[in-house]
């Protein structure tokens, strides 16, 4: 999935939420003043326009509270108690907005009734969508072509995602020995062989090929049958695991994709254009910072002794070391004993590091950085020399985060959370590819928004 790409189902919530509220806010004018003065208050009163007005406010409180994330619809007393709680933030935004524009007020008893209409159409509209997406009878029908480890790999993350709209029927493999055994939860129902007429007796929507082993055991004449068909959607595995999980799947990732995911030219003109446009927004950044610049170093001078900036040497674009500036949030005697992970709740912060690192303000001092052409707004965030090699050696292909620029933030950042360990910067690192693959403004803008909202609201990754 490219992520640009808008997703269907969420467009199909937006909206069904967008009607569902708008229809809440004109329900309650009937309700308030009556059927026979009603058509007055909505058309000479411009009572319409106030609803849609209304209706842009709730969907933006929706999305903050990461209502469109159907991780979120598992948990039913959650999502009534986000529901709740956005709901309110947008009928506090709305109160705000009547006393600076008068104009806009819709009355004060039809915003009370409208706030519990709105609630109690949203809960029932909510349940009645996790019961359809959950439901066994609907969602495409997945049938995997293999049955090692990349196959279960590809359907554990589909079955933890019921939501997503995949149903696994079943696999299909090479050896008959497997036949009927259970892999992870569904078996293995066929051999390759025997592949059309699995497609035909299942009802198979899609085929996901998920083989490690593929040389003299990839039915290729079957799949193109089928393909050529048209009678079912055929996908590489690395492919589908990409657009179910947002990530790269290091298991599966094969260095063609390196080679071949090579920047063409017009690629190439994205990427002047994107780092134009950041480094125009760092730069005006920069400048309407200084007020907080300012108060922040005295602060952090008043907290602890020590400089206001920290001084550290990162990793940049193809390996190119850079010196990056921050406000310095710890202890000048921090690392004493050698480079140490940090951690989300680092004991070696200052009374004044706490609260600068929860809301990110230790971090404006990289607008410089990006003046300077050594990061970006967006892209995977940049390690130390130490860790780097550390990790290279540990890890496959992590050297190929450093292929762009690095970032202030990025899709590891709000995808995953805070992590201080190997396993942690492997997970980040799938990540990170799936970026460096899809990046682009659009994507950047979608990053910039989900970290506003983390440190705005503290949900999500850090």
């Amino acid at each position: 999935m490219r992520v640009s790409r808008l997703n269907k189902r969420t467009v199909f919530l937006l909206l069904g939420e967008a009607i569902l509220v708008f229809c809440a806010v004109v329900g309650a004018v009937y309700l308030r003043i009556g059927v026979q003065d009603a058509p007055h208050e909505l058309i000479e009163r411009h009572g319409y326009l106030k609803a849609a007005f209304a209706t842009f406010f709730c969907l933006t409180a929706f999305y903050l509270f990461d209502l469109y994330d159907f991780i979120v619809m598992h948990d039913r007393r959650e999502l009534v108690l986000r529901l709740i709680q956005a709901l309110g933030l947008a009928w506090i935004a709305l109160a705000f907005s009547f006393y600076a524009y008068p104009r806009l007020m819709l009355g004060r008893g039809i915003t009370l009734i409208a706030l519990p209409l709105a609630l109690a159409l949203m809960v029932s509209w909510r349940i009645c969508i996790h019961w359809f997406l959950r439901h066994p009878s609907f969602g495409e029908r997945i049938l995997v072509v293999g049955s090692g480890k990349l196959a279960v790999e590809v359907a554990r993350e589909v079955l933890s995602r019921p939501d997503a709209g995949y149903r696994i029927v079943g696999f299909v493999g090479t050896d008959s020995e497997q036949l009927g055994k259970s892999l992870i939860n569904p078996r293995v129902i066929g051999l390759t062989e025997d592949l059309d007429e699995i497609v035909k007796r299942e009802d198979i929507d899609r085929i996901v090929v998920a083989m490690g082993e593929r040389r003299g055991q990839l039915p290729t004449d079957k799949l193109l049958q089928l393909s050529l068909a048209g009678q079912v959607s055929i996908e590489e595995g690395a492919t589908f695991y990409e657009r179910v999980t947002g990530r790269v799947s290091l298991n599966m990732i094969r260095p063609s994709w390196l080679i071949f995911t090579g920047r063409g030219r017009q690629v190439r003109l994205a990427a002047v254009t994107r780092s134009a446009v950041h480094w125009l927004v760092a730069f005006v950044g920069l400048f309407l910072s200084l007020p907080i610049v300012a108060v922040t170093a005295i602060l952090i001078k008043l907290d602890s002794r020590g400089p206001v900036f920290y001084k550290q040497e990162r990793v940049g674009k193809n390996g190119r070391p850079f010196v990056l500036t921050k406000f310095r949030s710890m202890r000048v005697d921090a690392e004493k004993a050698g480079p140490v992970w940090a951690s989300k709740t680092d004991d070696r912060t200052t009374r004044v590091g706490r609260i600068i690192r929860k809301i990110r303000i230790d971090e404006i001092p990289q607008f410089w950085n990006i003046v300077r052409g050594e990061m970006s707004f967006v892209g995977p965030r940049p390690e130390r020399p130490h860790f780097v090699a550390q990790l290279a050696q540990e890890i496959p292909y992590y050297e190929q985060r450093h292929l762009i620029a690095p970032g202030l933030t990025g899709w590891a950042q709000i995808k995953y959370p805070y992590g201080a360990s190997i396993e942690d910067a492997r997970q980040k690192l799938q990540y990170d590819l799936f970026y460096i693959k899809n990046y682009s403004l659009l994507l950047d803008a979608i990053i910039l928004f989900e970290t506003i909202k983390i440190i705005l609201f503290g949900r999500g990754a850090q």
